[in-house]
């Protein structure tokens, strides 16, 4: 099959991007690089340096290329940075995709993978299923809610699965491609940044009703999320579909757990301290993936704290020290 994949530089699209040409498949990438690296685009891969909403340029790809299938991952997603920019997130993710989804229908492209968030779902003091009540906390999921009603009201025109991941972790197993390292704010970067750099952790928060008192997150492998658009692609290629589906594996682990993690496998000191809790943050995101392992088959390989530790430490030890051969085994 030949996809076109959206944001193919960034991290979880570079990453789906070589998962398909290690499966044999041709890949198109379009990526205007404000976020993603060049250095993350599969050699195997053709690229174009483009906007999603220059349709001009969208519609030369697709006269150009027979594209049987899309993949959108193009969008901004620093939570954080949401709150202080909301106008940015609504122009790029909701608007610009909004834009790039009706050429791919007006151009007859019609079977779509659309990356979303679970961070749609708010707080949630339990496992969530697709049939929860959303409740997006801040722009980011919001931006990516407004997309999906695009999709909804568009459904009977596309054969569409959208993926609302949970917390992303670790890089291609062949160290090949992911995370940024330089860019954006989450608990693997940091910890990974505070054992490299030395830089102090903030833990936002130690009294929420938790076991130890921090944030609990459900996080998924990117290479299982990977073979995730892969399944997912066969399914919709195969018949239309509609399908909304959460992308974890079903239990998470807290602030404090992740941070021993680190501290036992990197056999480092990490500096930390916690700070005050964010209005924007989730207590508990857990997800209930059983409806995504029913219709497309999927088994998770790589779901062990350890294994999500260990890739992770080791594609910032090869970004961060290229001249290092240390390796966590």
């Amino acid at each position: 099959m030949r996809y076109l994949v959206t944001g193919g530089a960034g991290y979880i699209g570079s990453c789906v991007s070589q998962h398909l040409i290690d499966k044999k498949h041709e890949v198109i990438i379009v990526d205007n690089l404000s976020t993603g690296l060049k250095k993350n685009i599969p050699r195997k891969s053709q690229f174009y340096k483009i906007n999603i909403q220059d349709k001009k340029k969208i519609r030369k790809i697709f006269k150009k290329h027979k594209i049987d299938i899309v993949m959108h991952f193009a969008a901004f997603i620093d939570n954080e940075e949401s709150v202080l920019k909301p106008k940015k997130y609504f122009k790029n993710n909701y608007l610009n995709g909004k834009s790039f989804f009706s050429c791919c229908i007006e151009q007859g492209v019609n079977k779509i993978i659309y990356s979303s968030t679970a961070a749609v779902y708010g707080n949630k003091n339990k496992r969530v299923s697709e049939k929860d009540k959303l409740s997006p906390m801040s722009p980011y999921p919001l931006s990516k809610l407004f997309l999906e009603k695009y999709l909804d009201k568009n459904k009977r025109k596309i054969s569409c699965i959208i993926l609302r991941y949970f917390n992303v972790a670790g890089a291609d197993q062949n160290l090949r491609c992911g995370f940024n390292i330089n860019k954006g704010y989450n608990l693997i970067l940091n910890l990974c940044r505070s054992v490299y750099q030395k830089k102090k952790l903030i833990i936002n928060g130690n009294n929420y009703k938790t076991k130890d008192g921090t944030t609990i997150r459900d996080y998924i492998h990117v290479n299982d999320l990977a073979e995730i658009h892969y399944k997912a692609s066969k399914l919709i290629n195969n018949k239309k579909v509609y399908y909304k589906l959460n992308c974890g594996y079903g239990f998470g682990f807290s602030v404090l757990e992740i941070l021993k993690e680190f501290k036992k496998i990197s056999k480092k000191k990490i500096n930390f301290e916690f700070g005050k809790r964010r209005k924007f943050d989730i207590i508990i995101s857990i997800s209930n993936p059983s409806k995504l392992k029913k219709l497309i088959n999927w088994k998770p390989k790589h779901q062990s704290l350890s294994h999500l530790v260990k890739s992770s430490l080791n594609w910032f030890n090869k970004s961060y020290k290229k001249n290092n051969n240390k390796v966590y085994k």
